[in-house]
C-alpha cells in the first residue's frame, strides 16, 4: 500500500544546487500551530502543513501560515484510512477537504498526504482526478511515539538526512519543544530548507 518508489507519490525532491530538506507537519491546524510558526519564522524556514479540514476553524491562524510563505495541503476531512473506503468514498472525502480548505483560505490545495501513509490505486486515481499531488515522506521523525523522549525526534531526523528528503512531523507538544533544536541541527549538517520545487 505504501510504495515509496511509486512515481506518482513524492517522498523527496533532490537535485538542487545545495543540500536541502522539506519539513512537513501533519494533523493540524491545532493549538500548537502559533508556536511552530514562531520557530519557523525565527529560523527563516519554510514548511508544508497537511491539515484535517474538520479542524480548520476560521479563527486558526491560516492567514499567517500563507503570509509567511508556507504551503497548506489536505490531510482529508476526518483522517480516515483511505484504503478501507471505496473509490467513491475516497473521492468524496478528498473533494470535501479541498472545498473546505478553499472556502476558508481562498486557495485550492495542490498537495495531499494520505492518513496513516496508507493509499491504494484508487487513491492515486482520485488524486489525479482532483489534480492533487500525493506527498509521503522519506524521513519519519516518529514524533507521535516520543512524547516522553523528544530528544529522539532530533536524532531520528538528523541521522537519516539526505538531499531532498521530505521530513514527517506533527503539530504536537513534544515536536514544538525540540523544533528549534532540530532545525539548527539540520543546518549544522549543511542542509537548507525549501518547499517542493513545484510549490
Amino acid at each position: 500500500m505504501y510504495d515509496s518508489e511509486d512515481p506518482a507519490v513524492i517522498v523527496s525532491d533532490p537535485g538542487q544546487e545545495e543540500k536541502s530538506v522539506i519539513l512537513t507537519f501533519d494533523d493540524g491546524p491545532g493549538k500548537f500551530l502559533p508556536e511552530i510558526l514562531d520557530v519557523l519564522s525565527e529560523e527563516k524556514v519554510p514548511a508544508m502543513f497537511f491539515w484535517q479540514t474538520r479542524l480548520l476553524y476560521p479563527a486558526r491562524p491560516w492567514q499567517r501560515v500563507l503570509a509567511e510563505g508556507h504551503v497548506i495541503g489536505t490531510h482529508t476531512v476526518k483522517h480516515p484510512n483511505l484504503v478501507r473506503l471505496s473509490e467513491e468514498q475516497q473521492l468524496h472525502e478528498l473533494r470535501s477537504s479541498i472545498e473546505q480548505l478553499e472556502a476558508v483560505t481562498g486557495i485550492r490545495p495542490r498537495y495531499f498526504r494520505p492518513p496513516f501513509g496508507q493509499y491504494d490505486q484508487a487513491t492515486l486515481r482520485t488524486a489525479e482526478t482532483l489534480e492533487l499531488t500525493p506527498v509521503m515522506w522519506r524521513i519519519a521523525s516518529l514524533d507521535w511515539e516520543l512524547r516522553d523522549d523528544p530528544a529522539a525526534i532530533v536524532t531520528n531526523v538528523v541521522e537519516n538526512l539526505e538531499d531532498g528528503a521530505v521530513v514527517l512531523l506533527h503539530e504536537l507538544p513534544q515536536t514544538v519543544s525540540v523544533l528549534q533544536k532540530l532545525i539548527q541541527a539540520i543546518k549544522e549538517k549543511g542542509y537548507t530548507f525549501k518547499l517542493l520545487s513545484m510549490s
